[in-house]
């Protein structure tokens, strides 16, 4: 809430290098009604990939982690009949949230909204769903070497529905005044929420659940199709960081918003990349190792595994994949770096 009490002071100077990024972002979302048009097969296949990245990305930044793939597969699809760990609850239940957020048109934002995602996540373990923190809880950072430090302290128990409510209320009214971009508002949302920290456990699933359903409310759709959740984890280290920087003085409302906005905006212009990139892939003419080739030559980061060349071109397989690797490999356009799954591969710049 604290944030939306004086957006002018949070919002009034962006910085040029986010600006530039809103743009590319926005550029983005314009783009999304072409590929919606064009390439309906290829959407729904990504919408699919990106679900499944989803719940296994944000499960896992909270370590809970169901390592066998098949078993994983059975639960994001509903047919795991019994589930047999804390783990596997939790991941089922981060599936309803996202199932729940995106399967109606109606979902309003309000407090209820957040109790019930709440509800959703923790619906299949015996911890109980759906309410607010009852006592006060500390953010904490625990180092390897067992030493445990405060990141920040977050809403007396007392105060947390009345500054939850506040928050929905301020950030409805600011995104209807139109006076400020609506990923900032969006950015500023998240990072409000978290720092309230409103309950005892779960408070980073259901949020990120839900950022993706307010910037899909705000015209942002990309997260249908590419996983924020899977390029979070990418950059957890960051995402952190980035946090911790911008809560510092949130309660007495000096906090610096700006670290968090440049890291949320860049996820954001990251995804569009990310989207762009497959579906420009998807139409290139040529064999499915043409497009691997241009895919890898063109698109790619510069260290990259399977699994992201995958994700880019949905249908292809994992033979064609390795088949068309080992070929730019032979040209000296690739290299390789380990063994099996965890295998990265790194561009050599050169063109075979």
């Amino acid at each position: 809430m604290e944030s939306f009490v004086d957006l002018d002071r949070c919002l009034g100077s962006v910085p040029g290098a986010v600006v530039t990024k809103l743009g590319r972002v926005d550029i983005g979302r314009g783009r999304e009604e072409l590929f919606r048009n064009q390439l309906p097969a290829l959407l729904t296949e990504l919408a699919h990939r990106a679900r499944v990245a989803s719940i296994t990305a944000s499960s896992a930044l909270e370590g809970v982690v169901v390592p066998d793939q098949a078993r994983a597969s059975a639960i994001i699809s509903g047919k795991a009949a019994v589930l047999r760990t804390r783990s596997e609850q939790e991941f089922a239940g981060y599936r309803a949230a996202l199932d729940y957020l995106f399967g109606s048109d109606w979902r309003p934002l309000n407090v209820g909204l957040l109790l019930h995602l709440h509800r959703e996540l923790f619906a299949k373990t015996k911890a109980p769903g759906g309410h607010f923190k009852e006592s006060d809880n500390l953010v904490l950072d625990r180092s390897p070497d067992g030493t445990v430090e405060v990141r920040f302290v977050p809403v007396p128990a007392s105060r947390t529905e009345y500054y939850t409510a506040e928050l929905v209320d301020r950030y409805r009214e600011a995104l209807a005044a139109g006076t400020h971009h609506p990923v900032l508002l969006v950015g500023l949302f998240v990072l409000d929420l978290l720092t309230i920290h409103p309950f005892e456990d779960g408070n980073g699933r259901v949020v990120r659940a839900l950022t993706n359903a307010l910037l899909d409310d705000a015209g942002y759709t990309v997260g249908k199709y590419v996983s924020l959740e899977q390029l979070i984890a990418e950059t957890a280290d960051k995402y952190y960081e980035a946090l911790l920087e911008s809560t510092h003085g949130w309660h007495e409302r000096t906090n610096d918003p700006w670290p968090w906005l440049t890291y949320f905006v860049d996820v954001l212009s990251r995804a569009y990349e990310r989207f762009e990139q497959g579906t420009t892939a998807q139409r290139s003419s040529g064999t499915k190792q043409d497009r691997v080739r241009e895919y890898v030559t063109q698109h790619a980061p510069q260290i990259f595994k399977i699994a992201d060349v995958r994700v880019a071109l949905p249908g292809i397989s994992d033979p064609t994949i390795r088949l068309a690797l080992d070929q730019l490999k032979q040209e000296g356009s690739v290299r390789s770096e380990g063994t099996g799954r965890s295998a990265a591969w790194i561009k050599t710049g050169r063109e075979g």
